[in-house]
């Protein structure tokens, strides 16, 4: 329309022209075959009480519910939420699918590894909102000020806030020296 409007404005023959020309079409975007949002590696947790949880992540953990795909009986088929500058799926549990929670199983063999400005301060918001708390807040041979706790919905988080870059000599050296103060007193 703009080019019509131009091309009138420099004689009826050029308006003619740009009419008769067919529009551009927009450029079709490259499709990104690992998405930005989500990085190579994206969690996503099978919940009992979703909609529960994306709650919790928001008190806890400052989550952004994201989207939110409905299934049967009232379930959440798939939610992603923002924590940081990382994208978490998760989704009720369907036993009948094979995707079982936490809760069913009893326990979680994976932990969410969430890196944050202020270790403490998050530790303490996640415990007052409904998180047990299992390590709290220390600084660790590694360099993190480092805690866990597991969610009310079996999962388990470790929160840390990276305090000091270490060389991989520094680290084995400050590792052995934890492992020797971990080690039972000899008896004699």
């Amino acid at each position: 329309m703009a080019t019509q409007r131009k091309a009138a404005r420099k004689g009826p023959a050029r308006a003619a022209r740009a009419k008769a020309r067919p529009r551009a079409r927009p450029r079709a975007r490259k499709v990104e075959a690992v998405p930005k949002a989500y990085g190579s590696v994206t969690p996503s947790l099978v919940i009992r009480g979703c909609s529960d949880a994306i709650a919790f992540y928001a008190k806890a953990f400052g989550a952004r519910e994201l989207t939110r795909m409905g299934g049967p009986g009232g379930k959440v088929m798939h939610a992603e939420v923002r924590i940081g500058d990382r994208i978490v799926m998760m989704g009720d549990e369907f036993p009948e699918m094979g995707a079982l929670s936490p809760s069913s199983i009893g326990n979680t063999p994976v932990t969410l590894m969430l890196y944050v400005k202020d270790c403490d301060a998050v530790f303490a918001r996640a415990v007052a909102a409904g998180a047990n708390p299992v390590m709290p807040p220390a600084d660790m041979f590694w360099g993190d000020r480092f805690s866990r706790i597991v969610d009310p919905f079996g999962h388990a988080w470790s929160i840390a806030t990276h305090k000091v870059d270490m060389t991989e000599a520094q680290m084995r050296k400050a590792g052995e020296e934890w492992m020797a103060s971990q080690a039972p007193p000899a008896q004699g």
